[in-house]
């Protein structure tokens, strides 16, 4: 088959990278523009431009999939099949319907559940025990197309966004190169999902990080995890902004204790009560310092935290 590639992020190389491994027809990688990125803002590529480079393939960077000259060389390529993984753009009616075996997605979660464009992040906010990847046939709708095949997993107690993110990337190669031996083989027909048990995730906003200390312990140490690499859940000590890389939660009596004081300090971390029982801080940055375990902090930075002290929400 003449597959032609549509991805961005991380999530995409994986996929991407397999493909080549099985020696698949790809005559082209579809990427997003290169931008400016970090503090530098510095121009940066893709990541999945920088391995189609190393791999020598065709690439194309448009900045609008709807424009017509953009179009006119995609179906030039005459490809069979589309495959989409964390591309960035919804894909109009003109490209769904230029491959005769249609656009496959990669999708990172049990679809129809976690819709959107941030599920690996909201599964784990949200204290979910599995979740999953499915390969779809894209239609014009939100993740809404048809299923062709699921990976189910289980969430781990340690897993943060990132590290579920990576692994889900390559379950998702593995499932698209299965999606497409069946589809050669004519051995698969897509079934439609549910829709009445759909659930949308949104975007991820920086505002998303901020800790509202009246939540269990829980809730707060899976929104720690889910928000890892970015935003980062955050907090203000004495007008500072104090991000939480790592924390664990306790169970304990703190409904006596105003939510945010912080009860203990010790070789383990910065222990703070919430609406329902404790969390130990592990690994913290405060503004303008580096990013640091709390034992350390709590060494080089005397008097910035003491017992008693409250953290706020701004």
């Amino acid at each position: 088959m003449k597959i032609v590639f549509m991805g961005t992020s991380d999530f995409a190389v994986p996929a991407l990278n397999l493909l080549m491994k099985n020696h698949e027809d790809v005559v082209c990688v579809i990427t997003r523009p290169d931008r400016p990125k970090g503090r530098g803002r510095k121009v940066t590529a893709p990541p999945v431009k920088k391995f189609a480079q190393c791999m020598g393939l065709n690439i194309i960077q448009p900045e609008n999939v709807k424009d017509e000259l953009f179009i006119a060389r995609l179906k030039a390529l005459q490809p069979d099949v589309i495959v989409v993984a964390a591309f960035g753009q919804f894909l109009p009616n003109k490209i769904l319907t230029i491959p005769p075996l249609g656009c496959v997605n990669i999708h990172p979660s049990l679809l129809p559940r976690y819709r959107g464009p941030a599920p690996i992040n909201w599964v784990i906010i949200n204290g979910e025990k599995k979740t999953g990847v499915t390969t779809i046939l894209l239609n014009d709708g939100m993740d809404s197309g048809d299923i062709f095949l699921q990976w189910e997993v289980e969430i781990q107690e340690d897993d943060t966004a990132e590290i579920l993110h990576d692994r889900l990337a390559k379950i998702g190669a593995e499932l698209l190169m299965e999606t497409l031996y069946k589809i050669k083989e004519n051995s698969i027909a897509p079934i439609p999902q549910d829709h009445s048990k759909a659930t949308v995730v949104p975007m991820l906003k920086k505002d998303n990080g901020l800790i509202d200390w009246t939540k269990d312990s829980l809730q707060i140490s899976d929104l720690i995890k889910g928000l890892i690499p970015w935003p980062c859940a955050y907090t203000h000590l004495q007008g500072s902004t104090l991000k939480i890389f790592k924390a664990k939660a306790l169970a304990g009596n703190s409904t006596e204790i105003p939510p945010g004081t912080v009860t203990e300090i010790g070789k383990e971390g910065i222990t703070v009560s919430t609406g329902k029982g404790f969390l130990l801080i592990k690994e913290i940055q405060l503004q303008d310092h580096k990013r640091m375990n709390a034992a350390d902090f709590i060494r080089g930075c005397r008097g910035k935290i003491d017992i008693g002290m409250v953290l706020m929400e701004g």
